[in-house]
Protein backbone atom coordinates (compact mmCIF):
# COMPACT_ATOMS: atom_id res chain seq x y z
CA UNK A 1 0.00 0.00 0.00
CA UNK A 2 1.10 3.19 -1.07
CA UNK A 3 -0.02 5.50 2.43
CA UNK A 4 -0.58 9.21 2.03
CA UNK A 5 -3.15 9.37 4.59
CA UNK A 6 -0.82 11.31 7.22
CA UNK A 7 3.15 11.74 8.11
CA UNK A 8 1.69 10.57 11.21
CA UNK A 9 2.18 6.73 9.93
CA UNK A 10 6.21 6.68 9.49
CA UNK A 11 7.50 4.35 11.47
CA UNK A 12 10.92 4.07 13.08
CA UNK A 13 14.21 4.07 11.27
CA UNK A 14 16.72 1.51 11.87
CA UNK A 15 19.24 3.75 13.06
CA UNK A 16 16.10 5.44 15.06
CA UNK A 17 14.78 2.07 16.76
CA UNK A 18 19.38 1.97 17.92
CA UNK A 19 19.35 5.60 19.24
CA UNK A 20 16.01 3.87 21.74
CA UNK A 21 17.72 1.01 22.92
CA UNK A 22 21.03 2.47 23.93
CA UNK A 23 19.02 5.54 25.94
CA UNK A 24 19.68 6.59 28.75
CA UNK A 25 16.67 6.32 31.02
CA UNK A 26 15.22 7.53 34.65
CA UNK A 27 11.93 8.60 36.35
CA UNK A 28 10.97 11.38 34.25
CA UNK A 29 7.74 12.48 36.71
CA UNK A 30 10.58 12.96 39.39
CA UNK A 31 12.62 14.80 36.71
CA UNK A 32 15.87 12.17 36.51
CA UNK A 33 15.37 10.96 33.14
CA UNK A 34 18.77 12.36 31.36
CA UNK A 35 17.40 11.74 27.96
CA UNK A 36 14.37 13.85 28.32
CA UNK A 37 15.98 16.36 30.15
CA UNK A 38 18.44 16.51 27.24
CA UNK A 39 15.76 16.56 24.39
CA UNK A 40 13.92 19.31 26.60
CA UNK A 41 16.60 21.58 26.86
CA UNK A 42 17.66 21.03 23.19
CA UNK A 43 14.33 21.87 21.94
CA UNK A 44 13.72 24.59 23.87
CA UNK A 45 17.22 26.19 23.02
CA UNK A 46 16.64 25.85 19.30
CA UNK A 47 13.02 28.00 20.06
CA UNK A 48 14.97 30.67 21.79
CA UNK A 49 13.00 29.80 24.80
CA UNK A 50 13.74 28.89 28.25
CA UNK A 51 12.38 25.39 28.76
CA UNK A 52 10.38 22.63 27.06
CA UNK A 53 8.41 19.88 28.43
CA UNK A 54 7.72 16.70 26.74
CA UNK A 55 4.29 15.18 26.42
CA UNK A 56 2.89 12.02 24.71
CA UNK A 57 0.82 13.72 21.88
CA UNK A 58 0.30 17.07 20.23
CA UNK A 59 -3.20 17.52 21.50
CA UNK A 60 -2.03 17.41 25.33
CA UNK A 61 0.74 19.74 23.74
CA UNK A 62 -2.01 22.56 22.95
CA UNK A 63 -4.49 22.07 25.56
CA UNK A 64 -1.66 22.28 28.17
CA UNK A 65 -0.10 25.42 26.31
CA UNK A 66 -3.65 26.54 26.13
CA UNK A 67 -4.53 26.05 30.05
CA UNK A 68 -0.79 28.48 30.20
CA UNK A 69 -2.09 31.26 28.93
CA UNK A 70 -6.12 30.86 29.04
CA UNK A 71 -7.37 31.12 32.63
CA UNK A 72 -10.61 29.48 33.25
CA UNK A 73 -13.74 31.51 31.73
CA UNK A 74 -11.13 33.33 29.08
CA UNK A 75 -11.15 33.18 25.50
CA UNK A 76 -9.03 32.28 23.25
CA UNK A 77 -9.41 33.23 19.21
CA UNK A 78 -8.37 31.00 16.89
CA UNK A 79 -9.40 30.28 13.07
CA UNK A 80 -12.60 28.44 12.86
CA UNK A 81 -10.61 25.21 10.82
CA UNK A 82 -7.25 25.46 13.82
CA UNK A 83 -6.82 21.96 15.19
CA UNK A 84 -7.12 23.13 18.50
CA UNK A 85 -10.90 23.72 17.33
CA UNK A 86 -11.59 21.18 14.94
CA UNK A 87 -9.42 18.11 15.86
CA UNK A 88 -9.38 18.55 19.67
CA UNK A 89 -12.54 17.35 20.87
CA UNK A 90 -13.45 20.01 22.60
CA UNK A 91 -10.62 20.01 25.07
CA UNK A 92 -10.05 23.33 25.81
CA UNK A 93 -13.57 23.89 26.73
CA UNK A 94 -14.09 20.41 28.55
CA UNK A 95 -10.38 20.42 30.30
CA UNK A 96 -9.34 23.91 30.66
CA UNK A 97 -12.99 25.96 30.65
CA UNK A 98 -11.71 28.27 28.14
CA UNK A 99 -14.22 30.03 25.58
CA UNK A 100 -13.08 30.19 22.01
CA UNK A 101 -14.29 32.71 19.63
CA UNK A 102 -13.10 32.09 15.82
CA UNK A 103 -11.98 34.49 12.60
CA UNK A 104 -13.74 32.92 9.07
CA UNK A 105 -11.25 29.80 7.51
CA UNK A 106 -8.86 31.66 5.67
CA UNK A 107 -5.96 29.28 6.22
CA UNK A 108 -2.49 30.68 6.49
CA UNK A 109 -3.65 33.79 5.34
CA UNK A 110 -4.23 35.84 8.37
CA UNK A 111 -5.41 39.55 8.77
CA UNK A 112 -4.10 40.81 11.67
CA UNK A 113 -6.03 44.02 11.59
CA UNK A 114 -8.71 41.68 11.21
CA UNK A 115 -7.81 39.61 14.22
CA UNK A 116 -7.05 42.82 16.37
CA UNK A 117 -10.81 44.10 16.01
CA UNK A 118 -12.02 41.02 17.79
CA UNK A 119 -10.32 40.95 20.54
CA UNK A 120 -12.44 41.57 23.62
CA UNK A 121 -10.88 44.14 26.76
CA UNK A 122 -11.45 42.94 30.49
CA UNK A 123 -14.50 44.24 31.71
CA UNK A 124 -18.15 43.27 32.73
CA UNK A 125 -19.90 41.42 31.36
CA UNK A 126 -17.75 40.76 28.70
CA UNK A 127 -15.91 37.56 28.20
CA UNK A 128 -12.33 38.75 28.09
CA UNK A 129 -9.54 37.72 25.71
CA UNK A 130 -6.96 36.06 26.81
CA UNK A 131 -4.58 34.34 24.04
CA UNK A 132 -4.36 34.08 20.02
CA UNK A 133 -3.69 30.85 18.88
CA UNK A 134 -2.10 30.16 14.63
CA UNK A 135 -0.83 27.14 13.29
CA UNK A 136 2.02 26.94 11.70
CA UNK A 137 2.11 24.85 9.03
CA UNK A 138 -1.45 25.20 8.79
CA UNK A 139 -3.37 21.37 8.41
CA UNK A 140 -6.81 22.31 6.41
CA UNK A 141 -5.05 24.97 4.99
CA UNK A 142 -3.09 22.36 2.49
CA UNK A 143 0.10 23.09 4.35
CA UNK A 144 0.00 26.38 3.97
CA UNK A 145 2.92 28.92 6.10
CA UNK A 146 1.99 31.88 7.43
CA UNK A 147 4.45 34.53 6.36
CA UNK A 148 6.75 35.70 8.48
CA UNK A 149 5.64 39.53 8.34
CA UNK A 150 2.29 38.39 9.21
CA UNK A 151 3.48 36.51 12.20
CA UNK A 152 5.59 39.80 13.22
CA UNK A 153 2.26 41.98 12.88
CA UNK A 154 0.31 39.71 14.90
CA UNK A 155 2.99 39.67 17.76
CA UNK A 156 2.76 43.82 17.63
CA UNK A 157 -0.90 42.83 17.87
CA UNK A 158 -1.08 40.82 21.00
CA UNK A 159 2.08 43.29 22.78
CA UNK A 160 -0.41 46.31 22.16
CA UNK A 161 -3.85 44.30 23.36
CA UNK A 162 -2.04 42.98 26.47
CA UNK A 163 -2.80 39.30 24.95
CA UNK A 164 -0.44 36.23 24.39
CA UNK A 165 0.28 34.62 21.09
CA UNK A 166 0.22 30.37 20.87
CA UNK A 167 1.82 28.50 18.05
CA UNK A 168 0.26 25.09 17.10
CA UNK A 169 3.58 23.96 15.14
CA UNK A 170 2.98 20.44 14.55
CA UNK A 171 4.65 21.17 11.41
CA UNK A 172 6.47 24.33 12.20
CA UNK A 173 9.81 22.00 10.93
CA UNK A 174 8.31 22.30 7.11
CA UNK A 175 7.39 25.88 7.82
CA UNK A 176 11.41 26.50 8.41
CA UNK A 177 12.68 24.32 6.05
CA UNK A 178 10.16 26.29 3.27
CA UNK A 179 10.75 29.47 4.33
CA UNK A 180 13.97 29.09 5.70
CA UNK A 181 12.52 31.08 8.85
CA UNK A 182 15.27 30.04 11.65
CA UNK A 183 13.33 28.34 14.51
CA UNK A 184 14.63 31.16 17.05
CA UNK A 185 12.67 33.46 14.83
CA UNK A 186 9.72 31.57 15.14
CA UNK A 187 10.11 31.09 19.12
CA UNK A 188 11.11 34.95 19.79
CA UNK A 189 7.25 35.57 18.15
CA UNK A 190 5.53 33.16 20.22
CA UNK A 191 4.52 33.29 24.31
CA UNK A 192 4.13 29.26 23.66
CA UNK A 193 4.53 26.91 21.03
CA UNK A 194 3.64 23.28 20.84
CA UNK A 195 5.84 21.08 17.90
CA UNK A 196 5.67 17.72 17.78
CA UNK A 197 8.38 14.81 16.46
CA UNK A 198 5.97 12.04 15.10
CA UNK A 199 4.58 13.65 12.20
CA UNK A 200 7.35 14.28 9.46
CA UNK A 201 10.25 14.07 11.02
CA UNK A 202 8.86 10.10 11.96
CA UNK A 203 10.09 9.40 15.91
CA UNK A 204 6.98 7.18 16.97
CA UNK A 205 5.92 9.22 19.44
CA UNK A 206 5.82 13.06 21.25
CA UNK A 207 5.30 16.79 21.38
CA UNK A 208 6.51 19.45 23.38
CA UNK A 209 5.37 22.11 25.07
CA UNK A 210 7.72 25.35 24.32
CA UNK A 211 7.80 28.46 26.99
CA UNK A 212 9.37 30.80 29.76
CA UNK A 213 10.74 28.62 33.14
CA UNK A 214 7.83 29.60 35.47
CA UNK A 215 5.12 28.29 32.23
CA UNK A 216 6.94 25.28 32.37
CA UNK A 217 6.95 24.78 35.51
CA UNK A 218 3.34 24.94 35.59
CA UNK A 219 2.78 22.86 32.43
CA UNK A 220 4.57 19.77 34.16
CA UNK A 221 1.71 20.18 36.81
CA UNK A 222 -1.01 20.06 33.77
CA UNK A 223 0.28 17.53 32.41
CA UNK A 224 0.92 15.64 35.58
CA UNK A 225 -3.15 16.23 36.54
CA UNK A 226 -3.77 15.12 32.47
CA UNK A 227 -2.47 11.48 33.08
CA UNK A 228 0.76 12.79 30.64
CA UNK A 229 3.32 11.88 33.22
CA UNK A 230 5.64 9.17 32.15
CA UNK A 231 8.47 7.30 33.44
CA UNK A 232 11.49 6.06 31.92
CA UNK A 233 10.39 7.67 28.82
CA UNK A 234 14.20 8.59 27.84
CA UNK A 235 13.14 5.85 25.36
CA UNK A 236 10.86 7.95 23.25
CA UNK A 237 12.89 10.91 23.64
CA UNK A 238 16.05 9.48 22.25
CA UNK A 239 13.78 8.20 19.07
CA UNK A 240 12.62 12.48 18.88
CA UNK A 241 16.43 13.63 19.36
CA UNK A 242 17.71 11.49 16.60
CA UNK A 243 14.85 12.38 14.25
CA UNK A 244 15.59 16.23 15.05
CA UNK A 245 19.54 15.37 14.10
CA UNK A 246 18.74 13.14 11.33
CA UNK A 247 15.25 13.81 9.41
CA UNK A 248 14.80 17.33 9.50
CA UNK A 249 17.03 18.65 6.53
CA UNK A 250 15.36 16.05 4.55
CA UNK A 251 11.86 17.21 4.43
CA UNK A 252 12.80 19.13 1.21
CA UNK A 253 12.35 15.81 -0.13
CA UNK A 254 8.81 15.65 1.18
CA UNK A 255 8.34 19.07 -0.21
CA UNK A 256 9.61 17.81 -3.42
CA UNK A 257 7.47 14.65 -3.94
CA UNK A 258 4.01 16.65 -2.97
CA UNK A 259 4.87 19.35 -5.12
CA UNK A 260 5.41 16.85 -8.27
CA UNK A 261 2.52 14.99 -7.17
CA UNK A 262 0.22 18.44 -7.16
CA UNK A 263 1.68 18.89 -10.86
CA UNK A 264 0.47 15.83 -11.94
CA UNK A 265 -2.98 16.44 -10.53
CA UNK A 266 -3.77 19.78 -11.65
CA UNK A 267 -5.05 19.25 -15.04
CA UNK A 268 -8.06 17.63 -13.51
CA UNK A 269 -8.95 21.05 -11.40
CA UNK A 270 -8.55 19.71 -8.02
CA UNK A 271 -5.14 21.45 -6.82
CA UNK A 272 -3.35 24.14 -7.66
CA UNK A 273 0.56 23.60 -7.60
CA UNK A 274 1.96 27.02 -6.28
CA UNK A 275 0.35 26.61 -3.44
CA UNK A 276 1.77 23.69 -2.53
CA UNK A 277 4.45 24.40 -0.36
CA UNK A 278 5.22 22.02 2.07
CA UNK A 279 3.98 17.96 2.54
CA UNK A 280 0.24 18.46 2.32
CA UNK A 281 -1.47 18.13 -0.59
CA UNK A 282 -5.37 19.35 -0.59
CA UNK A 283 -7.54 17.49 -3.28
CA UNK A 284 -10.57 20.31 -4.04
CA UNK A 285 -13.50 17.91 -5.24
CA UNK A 286 -15.91 20.37 -5.28
CA UNK A 287 -15.95 19.98 -9.22
CA UNK A 288 -15.50 16.48 -9.67
CA UNK A 289 -18.26 13.60 -9.80
CA UNK A 290 -16.25 11.98 -6.86
CA UNK A 291 -16.84 12.91 -3.11
CA UNK A 292 -13.57 12.41 -0.87
CA UNK A 293 -14.59 9.33 1.12
CA UNK A 294 -15.68 7.88 -2.32
CA UNK A 295 -12.10 8.76 -3.89
CA UNK A 296 -10.36 7.63 -0.92
CA UNK A 297 -12.62 4.11 -1.03
CA UNK A 298 -12.12 3.91 -4.93
CA UNK A 299 -7.96 4.67 -4.16
CA UNK A 300 -7.54 2.04 -1.35
CA UNK A 301 -8.87 -0.57 -3.79
CA UNK A 302 -6.16 0.08 -5.59
CA UNK A 303 -3.90 0.18 -2.92
CA UNK A 304 -3.08 4.04 -2.45
CA UNK A 305 -4.73 5.16 1.26
CA UNK A 306 -5.48 9.06 1.28
CA UNK A 307 -7.31 11.12 3.70
CA UNK A 308 -11.08 12.43 3.53
CA UNK A 309 -10.87 15.46 5.32
CA UNK A 310 -14.12 16.56 3.87
CA UNK A 311 -17.05 15.97 1.83
CA UNK A 312 -15.19 17.39 -0.90
CA UNK A 313 -11.92 17.70 0.07
CA UNK A 314 -9.57 15.14 0.38
CA UNK A 315 -5.79 15.31 1.40
CA UNK A 316 -2.41 13.57 0.18
CA UNK A 317 0.35 13.68 2.51
CA UNK A 318 4.15 13.02 1.70
CA UNK A 319 6.58 11.89 4.42
CA UNK A 320 9.65 9.58 5.67
CA UNK A 321 8.74 6.35 4.63
CA UNK A 322 6.60 7.26 0.75
CA UNK A 323 9.51 6.69 -1.62
CA UNK A 324 9.23 7.51 -5.24
CA UNK A 325 7.55 4.19 -6.62
CA UNK A 326 4.55 5.07 -4.02
CA UNK A 327 4.63 8.35 -5.06
CA UNK A 328 4.37 7.36 -8.96
CA UNK A 329 1.88 4.62 -7.58
CA UNK A 330 -0.70 7.42 -6.09
CA UNK A 331 -0.08 9.13 -8.83
CA UNK A 332 -1.07 6.95 -11.55
CA UNK A 333 -4.26 5.41 -9.67
CA UNK A 334 -5.54 9.08 -8.48
CA UNK A 335 -5.19 10.13 -12.27
CA UNK A 336 -7.23 6.91 -13.59
CA UNK A 337 -9.68 7.78 -11.18
CA UNK A 338 -10.20 11.81 -12.03
CA UNK A 339 -10.21 10.98 -15.22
Amino acid sequence: MADLRSDTVTRPTKGMRAAMARAAVGDDVFGDDPTVNALEAHVADLFGHEAALFAPSGTMANQIALQLVVPPGGELLAGADAHVVTYELGAAAMLGGISTRTWGSDGAALDAERIAGMIRPRGFPSVPTAAIAVEQTHNLGGGGVIPLSTLQDLRAVADTSGVTLHCDGARIWHAHIADGVSLAEYGALFDTLSVCLSKGLGAPVGSLVVGSRERIARARVIRKRMGGGMRQAGILAAAGRYALDHHLRRLTEDHERARIIAEALAPFGVVDPEKVRTNLVPLDLSKSDLDAPTLAARAAERGVLIAAMLPRVARLVTHLDLDDAAMDQAIDVLSELLT
